[in-house]
Protein backbone atom coordinates (compact mmCIF):
# COMPACT_ATOMS: atom_id res chain seq x y z
CA UNK A 1 0.00 0.00 0.00
CA UNK A 2 1.16 3.63 -1.03
CA UNK A 3 1.46 6.24 1.74
CA UNK A 4 0.07 9.42 0.34
CA UNK A 5 0.71 10.84 4.03
CA UNK A 6 2.40 14.84 3.13
CA UNK A 7 6.01 14.85 3.91
CA UNK A 8 6.68 18.05 6.36
CA UNK A 9 8.75 21.01 5.46
CA UNK A 10 11.61 19.35 7.91
CA UNK A 11 12.01 15.79 6.43
CA UNK A 12 11.45 16.73 2.99
CA UNK A 13 14.73 19.91 3.56
CA UNK A 14 16.45 16.38 5.15
CA UNK A 15 15.74 13.70 2.48
CA UNK A 16 17.25 16.67 -0.05
CA UNK A 17 20.36 17.05 1.86
CA UNK A 18 20.68 13.24 2.07
CA UNK A 19 20.53 13.14 -1.24
CA UNK A 20 22.71 16.08 -2.07
CA UNK A 21 25.27 14.07 0.46
CA UNK A 22 25.34 10.76 -1.55
CA UNK A 23 25.57 12.54 -4.33
CA UNK A 24 28.92 14.07 -3.63
CA UNK A 25 30.14 11.32 -2.05
CA UNK A 26 29.29 9.55 -5.80
CA UNK A 27 31.35 12.43 -7.98
CA UNK A 28 34.36 12.26 -5.06
CA UNK A 29 34.44 8.23 -5.37
CA UNK A 30 34.33 8.73 -9.66
CA UNK A 31 36.52 11.41 -9.66
CA UNK A 32 38.86 9.51 -7.65
CA UNK A 33 38.91 6.02 -9.74
CA UNK A 34 39.05 8.35 -12.25
CA UNK A 35 42.68 9.15 -11.29
CA UNK A 36 45.53 6.25 -12.51
CA UNK A 37 47.96 6.98 -9.92
CA UNK A 38 45.74 7.09 -6.91
CA UNK A 39 44.04 4.12 -8.03
CA UNK A 40 47.37 2.62 -8.74
CA UNK A 41 48.93 4.05 -4.82
CA UNK A 42 45.63 2.39 -2.99
CA UNK A 43 45.97 -1.19 -5.11
CA UNK A 44 49.68 -1.23 -3.81
CA UNK A 45 48.60 0.68 -0.34
CA UNK A 46 45.82 -1.93 -0.09
CA UNK A 47 48.72 -5.41 -1.26
CA UNK A 48 51.41 -4.13 1.14
CA UNK A 49 48.60 -4.25 4.19
CA UNK A 50 48.06 -7.71 3.10
CA UNK A 51 51.86 -8.51 3.34
CA UNK A 52 52.20 -7.04 6.37
CA UNK A 53 49.58 -8.62 8.20
CA UNK A 54 48.31 -11.80 6.72
CA UNK A 55 52.17 -12.41 5.23
CA UNK A 56 53.11 -14.03 8.69
CA UNK A 57 50.16 -16.55 8.25
CA UNK A 58 51.54 -17.65 4.13
CA UNK A 59 55.80 -17.23 4.90
CA UNK A 60 56.01 -18.98 8.62
CA UNK A 61 59.66 -19.11 8.38
CA UNK A 62 61.22 -18.44 11.82
CA UNK A 63 62.77 -14.50 12.60
CA UNK A 64 65.47 -16.84 14.50
CA UNK A 65 68.73 -16.90 12.96
CA UNK A 66 69.69 -20.27 10.61
CA UNK A 67 71.91 -21.94 9.21
CA UNK A 68 71.88 -20.31 5.85
CA UNK A 69 74.04 -17.54 6.58
CA UNK A 70 74.50 -14.97 3.80
CA UNK A 71 72.52 -16.88 1.46
CA UNK A 72 71.53 -15.26 -2.00
CA UNK A 73 67.88 -14.52 -2.27
CA UNK A 74 66.63 -18.00 -4.15
CA UNK A 75 63.95 -20.66 -3.33
CA UNK A 76 64.76 -21.30 0.12
CA UNK A 77 64.88 -17.37 0.61
CA UNK A 78 63.14 -15.30 -1.84
CA UNK A 79 64.90 -11.68 -0.18
CA UNK A 80 67.81 -13.76 1.07
CA UNK A 81 69.45 -13.36 4.47
CA UNK A 82 71.87 -11.89 6.21
CA UNK A 83 75.15 -12.75 8.01
CA UNK A 84 74.11 -14.95 10.79
CA UNK A 85 71.45 -16.44 9.11
CA UNK A 86 67.80 -14.58 9.76
CA UNK A 87 65.71 -14.55 7.01
CA UNK A 88 65.27 -11.22 4.85
CA UNK A 89 61.37 -12.10 3.94
CA UNK A 90 60.27 -12.42 7.67
CA UNK A 91 62.61 -9.53 8.56
CA UNK A 92 60.90 -7.39 5.76
CA UNK A 93 57.15 -8.58 6.77
CA UNK A 94 57.64 -8.18 10.59
CA UNK A 95 59.45 -4.15 9.75
CA UNK A 96 56.58 -3.68 7.13
CA UNK A 97 53.91 -4.52 9.93
CA UNK A 98 55.39 -2.37 12.42
CA UNK A 99 56.54 1.31 10.35
CA UNK A 100 52.63 0.75 9.27
CA UNK A 101 51.74 0.71 13.06
CA UNK A 102 53.87 3.64 13.57
CA UNK A 103 52.24 5.50 11.03
CA UNK A 104 48.77 5.04 11.28
CA UNK A 105 49.32 5.62 15.61
CA UNK A 106 50.95 8.77 14.26
CA UNK A 107 48.38 9.46 11.68
CA UNK A 108 44.97 9.19 13.75
CA UNK A 109 47.23 11.34 17.49
CA UNK A 110 48.06 14.11 14.68
CA UNK A 111 44.79 14.20 12.43
CA UNK A 112 42.88 14.22 16.14
CA UNK A 113 44.95 17.22 18.02
CA UNK A 114 45.58 19.02 14.79
CA UNK A 115 41.99 19.42 13.85
CA UNK A 116 40.61 20.07 17.15
CA UNK A 117 43.55 22.58 18.08
CA UNK A 118 43.15 24.28 14.84
CA UNK A 119 40.03 24.55 14.76
CA UNK A 120 40.13 26.42 18.87
CA UNK A 121 42.74 28.84 16.97
CA UNK A 122 40.27 29.61 14.07
CA UNK A 123 37.09 29.74 15.69
CA UNK A 124 38.34 31.22 19.36
CA UNK A 125 40.35 33.58 17.59
CA UNK A 126 42.42 36.38 20.26
CA UNK A 127 45.00 34.75 22.83
CA UNK A 128 43.68 31.52 21.95
CA UNK A 129 44.91 31.79 18.21
CA UNK A 130 47.63 33.83 19.12
CA UNK A 131 49.44 30.94 21.21
CA UNK A 132 48.64 27.97 18.80
CA UNK A 133 49.84 29.82 15.75
CA UNK A 134 53.00 31.15 17.55
CA UNK A 135 53.84 27.63 19.15
CA UNK A 136 53.03 26.13 15.61
CA UNK A 137 55.19 28.73 14.10
CA UNK A 138 58.02 28.40 16.01
CA UNK A 139 58.06 24.25 15.58
CA UNK A 140 57.63 25.04 11.81
CA UNK A 141 60.92 26.67 11.95
CA UNK A 142 62.85 23.36 12.78
CA UNK A 143 63.44 20.46 10.95
CA UNK A 144 61.25 17.24 11.93
CA UNK A 145 64.18 14.71 12.07
CA UNK A 146 66.09 17.37 14.69
CA UNK A 147 63.02 17.85 16.85
CA UNK A 148 61.95 14.28 16.98
CA UNK A 149 66.00 13.39 17.49
CA UNK A 150 66.39 15.50 20.51
CA UNK A 151 63.10 14.29 22.06
CA UNK A 152 64.16 10.33 21.46
CA UNK A 153 67.56 10.93 22.55
CA UNK A 154 65.62 12.60 26.13
CA UNK A 155 63.18 10.02 26.31
CA UNK A 156 65.56 7.28 25.74
CA UNK A 157 67.88 8.65 28.33
CA UNK A 158 65.07 9.12 30.93
CA UNK A 159 63.44 5.87 30.43
CA UNK A 160 66.70 3.50 29.80
CA UNK A 161 63.02 0.86 29.81
CA UNK A 162 61.85 2.66 26.41
CA UNK A 163 65.28 1.56 24.88
CA UNK A 164 65.54 -1.82 25.52
CA UNK A 165 62.27 -3.05 25.28
CA UNK A 166 59.29 -2.71 22.72
CA UNK A 167 59.34 1.42 22.21
CA UNK A 168 57.22 1.73 19.11
CA UNK A 169 54.54 2.91 20.64
CA UNK A 170 56.95 5.86 22.26
CA UNK A 171 58.29 6.61 19.11
CA UNK A 172 55.20 7.30 17.42
CA UNK A 173 54.05 9.11 20.09
CA UNK A 174 57.30 11.68 19.86
CA UNK A 175 56.70 11.75 16.18
CA UNK A 176 52.89 12.79 16.58
CA UNK A 177 52.98 15.01 19.59
CA UNK A 178 55.74 17.67 18.34
CA UNK A 179 56.15 17.20 14.52
CA UNK A 180 53.51 15.63 13.03
CA UNK A 181 49.83 17.50 14.15
CA UNK A 182 51.08 21.24 13.41
CA UNK A 183 50.92 21.43 9.65
CA UNK A 184 47.21 19.82 10.31
CA UNK A 185 46.53 22.61 12.96
CA UNK A 186 47.54 25.27 10.35
CA UNK A 187 45.99 24.55 7.63
CA UNK A 188 42.13 23.14 9.44
CA UNK A 189 43.02 27.14 11.14
CA UNK A 190 42.91 28.53 7.64
CA UNK A 191 39.85 26.70 7.02
CA UNK A 192 38.01 27.32 10.12
CA UNK A 193 38.82 30.90 9.79
CA UNK A 194 36.96 30.98 6.20
CA UNK A 195 33.94 29.01 7.50
CA UNK A 196 33.00 30.94 10.62
CA UNK A 197 31.89 33.82 8.60
CA UNK A 198 29.39 31.64 6.61
CA UNK A 199 25.78 32.36 7.03
CA UNK A 200 24.96 28.94 8.46
CA UNK A 201 27.29 29.64 11.29
CA UNK A 202 25.82 32.59 11.83
CA UNK A 203 22.55 31.26 11.78
CA UNK A 204 23.36 28.39 14.49
CA UNK A 205 24.98 31.03 16.76
CA UNK A 206 21.85 32.98 16.81
CA UNK A 207 19.67 30.17 17.24
CA UNK A 208 21.98 30.12 20.69
CA UNK A 209 24.32 27.03 19.38
CA UNK A 210 27.04 26.29 21.85
CA UNK A 211 30.43 26.75 20.71
CA UNK A 212 31.18 22.92 20.98
CA UNK A 213 28.40 22.01 18.80
CA UNK A 214 29.13 24.89 16.29
CA UNK A 215 32.75 23.50 15.90
CA UNK A 216 31.95 19.49 15.54
CA UNK A 217 28.63 19.90 14.17
CA UNK A 218 28.58 22.63 11.53
CA UNK A 219 32.16 23.56 10.84
CA UNK A 220 34.30 20.18 10.80
CA UNK A 221 31.60 18.22 8.91
CA UNK A 222 32.42 20.84 6.31
CA UNK A 223 36.60 20.33 6.09
CA UNK A 224 36.07 16.19 5.93
CA UNK A 225 37.84 16.37 2.62
CA UNK A 226 40.66 18.62 3.96
CA UNK A 227 41.13 16.29 7.35
CA UNK A 228 41.13 13.15 4.99
CA UNK A 229 43.93 14.58 2.80
CA UNK A 230 45.83 15.16 5.76
CA UNK A 231 45.67 12.09 7.37
CA UNK A 232 46.75 10.25 4.01
CA UNK A 233 49.79 12.49 3.78
CA UNK A 234 50.85 12.17 7.29
CA UNK A 235 51.17 8.74 7.04
CA UNK A 236 53.62 8.79 4.09
CA UNK A 237 55.57 11.42 6.08
CA UNK A 238 55.00 9.30 9.25
CA UNK A 239 56.62 6.39 7.60
CA UNK A 240 59.72 8.60 6.14
CA UNK A 241 60.37 10.21 9.70
CA UNK A 242 60.52 6.93 11.99
CA UNK A 243 62.73 5.60 9.10
CA UNK A 244 64.84 8.22 9.16
CA UNK A 245 65.18 8.04 12.94
CA UNK A 246 65.69 4.56 13.15
CA UNK A 247 68.13 4.41 10.70
CA UNK A 248 70.44 7.22 12.88
CA UNK A 249 69.67 5.06 16.25
CA UNK A 250 67.29 7.03 17.84
CA UNK A 251 64.03 5.64 16.47
CA UNK A 252 62.77 1.62 17.09
CA UNK A 253 64.88 -0.61 18.75
CA UNK A 254 65.42 -4.21 19.53
CA UNK A 255 63.18 -6.25 20.14
CA UNK A 256 61.31 -4.57 17.57
CA UNK A 257 62.48 -4.22 13.99
CA UNK A 258 60.88 -1.33 11.89
CA UNK A 259 61.94 -1.03 8.08
CA UNK A 260 64.64 1.51 8.63
CA UNK A 261 65.85 -0.17 11.74
CA UNK A 262 66.67 -3.15 9.44
CA UNK A 263 68.66 -0.16 6.75
CA UNK A 264 70.56 0.74 9.68
CA UNK A 265 71.66 -3.06 10.80
CA UNK A 266 72.29 -3.78 7.07
CA UNK A 267 73.75 -0.14 5.68
CA UNK A 268 77.80 -1.64 5.74
CA UNK A 269 76.56 -4.87 3.94
CA UNK A 270 75.59 -2.69 0.96
CA UNK A 271 78.65 -3.59 -0.74
CA UNK A 272 78.58 -7.46 -0.25
CA UNK A 273 75.27 -7.91 0.80
CA UNK A 274 73.22 -5.97 -1.49
CA UNK A 275 69.83 -6.93 -0.53
CA UNK A 276 70.00 -6.90 2.99
CA UNK A 277 69.90 -3.03 2.35
CA UNK A 278 67.40 -2.54 -0.62
CA UNK A 279 64.41 -4.85 0.26
CA UNK A 280 63.44 -3.11 3.71
CA UNK A 281 64.62 0.39 1.58
CA UNK A 282 62.17 -0.19 -1.65
CA UNK A 283 59.04 -1.25 0.74
CA UNK A 284 59.43 2.26 2.20
CA UNK A 285 60.30 4.11 -1.17
CA UNK A 286 56.66 1.76 -1.77
CA UNK A 287 54.46 2.81 1.16
CA UNK A 288 55.86 6.12 0.85
CA UNK A 289 54.76 6.72 -2.85
CA UNK A 290 51.81 5.00 -2.76
CA UNK A 291 49.87 6.70 0.30
CA UNK A 292 51.10 10.47 -1.61
CA UNK A 293 49.41 8.96 -4.75
CA UNK A 294 46.73 8.40 -3.07
CA UNK A 295 46.73 11.78 -1.40
CA UNK A 296 47.07 13.19 -4.66
CA UNK A 297 44.05 11.49 -5.87
CA UNK A 298 41.96 12.56 -2.79
CA UNK A 299 42.82 16.34 -3.00
CA UNK A 300 41.75 16.50 -6.86
CA UNK A 301 38.74 14.11 -5.85
CA UNK A 302 37.25 16.76 -2.99
CA UNK A 303 38.65 19.74 -4.88
CA UNK A 304 34.83 21.16 -6.14
CA UNK A 305 36.72 23.73 -8.93
CA UNK A 306 38.20 20.21 -10.36
CA UNK A 307 36.92 19.85 -13.55
CA UNK A 308 39.70 17.28 -15.17
CA UNK A 309 40.91 14.51 -13.03
CA UNK A 310 44.75 13.79 -14.13
CA UNK A 311 45.26 10.39 -15.58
Amino acid sequence: MVDLTPMTPSAAVAGFADSQARAQWRTVLRRFLRHRAAVAGMAIFVLLLLFAFLGPLIWTVSLEPGADAKASPGAGHPFGTDRIGHDMLAAVISGTRLSLQIALVVALVATVLGVVLGAMAGYLRGLVDGAISRLIDLMLCVPSVVITAVLARRTFSVLPSAQNSSNWLTVALIIALFTSWFPIARTMRGMVLSLREKEFVEAARALGASTRRIVFSHILPNTIDVIIVNATVTVAQAVLLESALSFIGLGVHRPDASLGLLINENKNELATLPWLFWFPFVFIVAISLSVNFMGDGLRDAFDPRQRKVRA
